[in-house]
C-alpha cells in the first residue's frame, strides 16, 4: 500500500508551492516507508525535475524545495511489492520514455505488457510493475482506454513531457483517490485526510470528492480539461490478505509534527 499525492496550480494561486508539497507528503507519510520521492514542473520547461531516495518520508520532508513558479507536483511514499527499493529506478516517480508517474496498487500483467516495448526496463535490474501504466500512457498518448489492458489495482498520476502544463490522474479499482478543488488549485491524494492537511497549512479551502473507479482526468492550470471513463477489470483479486492502508504510523506522526514546526518558522 503506497501513498500518492500532487497538485496542479494556476499562476494566480498564492499557495506556497514547497509548503503544499510538504503538507501532502506529511498527509500520506503513514502509507509507506520503503522509499519516497517527488517531481515538479513549471511553465519554463516540459521536463519534470525528479527527486527520490530510499528512506521514509521524514528524511525528505525538510529537504523538499519547489520553485515558486512550479505549476505541477507529484508526491509518493512507497511500500513496495515488486521491484526492490535498492534499485533506484524501481522507486517513484517512475519513468517510461516521456512519462514520469506515481502509482499505488499492484499490476500483475506488467511483464506481458512491457514485452511489447523495446524501451521498457531501460535501467539495469528495473522490475517495478508500475512502469506498465506509464508505458501504456506513453504509447497511447494518454488515452484512457489503453489502461483497460492492465490487470491489477491502481490509483495513479503522471506527467508527460509532450504535454507541458498537464497532470494526468486515474483511478482503477482497489485503491482510493481523492481530489480537492480550490479557486486556483487542484490537489489530489490517496486520502481525504491529506487534503485536509493541505487546507490547514496551505490556507486554502477545497471542495473534496473521491473519484469513482474507472475515472481518468487531465488537469491543466487547476482545471479539469478532460474527464473520461475507462473500464478496469472488475474481476481482479489481490493475492494474499488485503494490505492495511497504514503501514508506517510513526512516519505520519513524525512528519505532521515537523510540518507544524516548518509552518511556524
Amino acid at each position: 500500500m503506497c501513498g500518492i499525492a500532487g497538485y496542479s496550480l494556476s499562476s494566480r494561486s498564492s499557495v506556497d508551492r514547497t509548503l503544499a508539497a510538504q503538507a501532502l507528503l506529511a498527509g500520506i507519510a503513514e502509507r509507506g516507508a520503503d522509499a519516497v520521492g517527488y517531481a515538479h514542473r513549471g511553465p519554463g520547461s516540459p521536463y519534470p525535475v525528479v527527486t527520490k531516495q530510499r528512506t521514509p518520508a521524514s528524511q525528505l520532508l525538510e529537504r523538499i524545495e519547489i520553485p515558486a513558479s512550479a505549476s505541477e507536483v507529484l508526491v509518493h511514499v512507497r511500500d513496495y511489492t515488486k521491484g526492490h527499493p535498492s534499485i533506484a529506478a524501481n522507486n517513484h516517480p517512475v519513468r517510461h520514455g516521456p512519462v514520469v508517474g506515481i502509482h499505488n496498487g499492484i499490476i500483475v500483467n506488467d511483464d506481458e505488457l512491457l514485452a511489447e516495448f523495446h524501451c521498457a526496463r531501460a535501467e539495469p535490474r528495473m522490475t517495478v510493475d508500475s512502469e506498465a501504466i506509464f508505458a501504456l500512457a506513453a504509447h497511447s498518448r494518454n488515452e484512457p482506454a489503453a489502461l483497460e489492458a492492465l490487470l491489477g489495482s491502481m490509483a495513479t498520476a503522471w506527467l508527460d513531457e509532450r504535454e507541458p502544463g498537464t497532470v494526468f490522474a486515474a483511478r482503477g479499482i482497489g485503491r482510493p483517490l481523492w481530489i480537492g478543488s480550490g479557486r486556483h488549485e487542484l490537489f489530489f491524494a490517496s486520502t481525504r485526510t491529506a487534503l485536509e492537511v493541505v487546507e490547514e497549512y496551505g490556507h486554502v479551502k477545497l471542495k473534496k470528492r473521491e473519484l469513482e473507479d474507472g475515472t481518468f482526468l487531465a488537469v491543466s492550470a487547476a482545471k479539469v480539461v478532460r474527464n473520461e471513463r475507462f473500464r478496469p477489470d472488475p474481476g481482479f483479486e489481490e493475492p494474499g490478505k488485503p494490505l492495511p492502508s497504514v503501514r508506517a504510523p510513526g512516519e505520519g506522526v513524525s512528519c505532521l509534527a515537523r510540518l507544524a514546526a516548518l509552518a511556524a518558522a
